[in-house]
Parts: C-alpha cells; sequence; structure tokens
C-alpha cells in the first residue's frame, strides 16, 4: 500500500479507505494491515497477475511486484501486460485476449 500511494493519480480513495498517507502516526496500523507485501509469505496458490500500462490508478509497478513475489516464491505465476490498456481493458481485441488467457488459466488451475 505504501508504494501504491506514492503512485497513484488517485489520492481521493487512498485518503478515503486509509484516513491519508502512510507516514501519519495514526494511519501505520491500517497500512501494514491491508499492504500485500506483508503476507507474502503465506502465498500457495497460483497467480495470474493482468495488468494495463496506462493504468493510473494501479500503476504497473504494482502488479510486477506481485508477480515477481509469486516467482520467487517458486508459484505458479503468469503476468499478462496490456501496455495501451488502462485499469479496464476495453479494446475488442485485448478483451478476446483477456478472456482467452483468464478463462484457459481457470479451466487449468481450478481442477479438483
Amino acid at each position: 500500500m505504501e508504494s501504491w500511494y506514492g503512485t497513484t493519480e488517485e489520492l481521493f480513495f487512498a485518503d478515503w479507505d486509509h484516513g491519508g498517507p502512510y507516514w501519519l502516526d495514526v494511519n501505520k496500523e491500517n497500512y501494514e494491515k491491508f499492504s500485500p507485501h506483508r503476507y507474502v509469505q503465506n502465498w500457495n496458490t497460483p497467480i495470474m497477475v493482468i495488468h494495463g500500462g496506462m493504468d493510473f490508478r494501479v500503476p504497473e509497478s504494482e502488479g510486477m511486484q506481485a508477480f515477481q513475489a509469486a516467482k520467487l516464491l517458486g508459484l505458479k505465476s503468469k503476468y499478462l501486460y496490456f501496455p495501451t490498456e488502462g485499469h479496464w481493458v476495453m479494446s475488442p481485441q485485448n478483451g478476446l485476449l483477456w478472456q482467452r488467457e483468464f478463462f484457459e488459466w481457470l479451466s487449468n488451475d481450478l481442477k479438483p
């Protein structure tokens, strides 16, 4: 959450959800509780990260950090990157690729 706070273009949500910046003592506990990097040691399932290069809400470095952590843990992981998409995949061609990759991932990884 700390690195996201410093890179998102939409501080309204960060400030609303977390009470303001991470460096204020009153917010430290909240940031610690909700920062995914503090729980990486508990990850044990495959992860697929899908990210748009023009996502300014959640900059691509945030997705790359999750993917990198999963790889370093030895988890099955995949990083699907759309350089021209934002927070949502909007173009029809990219949407088809998103659907194909996503449902293939589910098909392979949700089997009992």
